[in-house]
């Protein structure tokens, strides 16, 4: 890590916890721009989707993957990845 991004980090840590997530937020706009919906459509679509999956579930429609199954798949993809 550079010598000014080691400093940009420790003040930024020293931002009290709702200047740290404004600072993020800028950060992730100045890299993916900026999001086409609001927060509030955002978290609408979030509900809209878990609710989806809940029924999908609840009607015995969806696939469930064991959680070690996933796991296992991530060790494989990152210990591949590393290479």
């Amino acid at each position: 890590m550079s010598a000014m991004l080691e400093e940009l980090e420790a003040q930024a840590l020293k931002l009290p916890p709702g200047e740290r997530g404004e600072l993020v937020r800028r950060l992730l706009i100045s890299l993916d721009g900026e999001p086409e919906d609001t927060p509030e459509e955002i978290a609408q679509a979030w509900d809209e989707e878990i609710a989806r999956r809940v029924a999908e579930i609840d009607a015995g429609t969806a696939v469930l993957i064991p959680s070690e199954e996933v796991f296992a798949e991530i060790d494989a993809m990152l210990r591949k990845a590393a290479l």
